[in-house]
């Protein structure tokens, strides 16, 4: 399912929110956040390629260094450093 512009911030966390508790763990918010990898990741190997990349331009990116970043903008969101986002942080503008 994937997400739009009319969804309210509760709404759009429980795209997220797996276990329904009400908040997003980092490992909710990789996996989510990982799909959009998996589906560029047309031959499966780990790795967006070039040519796997839209426009075909820029620079290869491993799954782990994906992660990575994803793992970044997660803790950026994390205002309140807790380790999970409520809906206000997971739809805050980055900073």
């Amino acid at each position: 399912m994937a997400a739009t512009a009319q969804e309210t911030p509760s709404q759009y966390l429980q795209l997220f929110d797996r276990d329904g508790d009400g908040r997003v763990s980092q490992a909710e918010y990789l996996a989510y956040m990982g799909r959009g990898f998996q589906a560029m990741d047309r031959n499966g190997d780990g790795v967006i390629g070039t040519d796997e990349l839209p426009g075909g331009r820029g620079q290869p990116i491993t799954l782990e260094e994906y992660q990575a970043n994803l793992r970044r903008q997660f803790h950026q969101l994390d205002r309140n450093r807790d380790g999970y986002l409520n809906a206000r942080e997971l739809t805050a503008p980055p900073r």
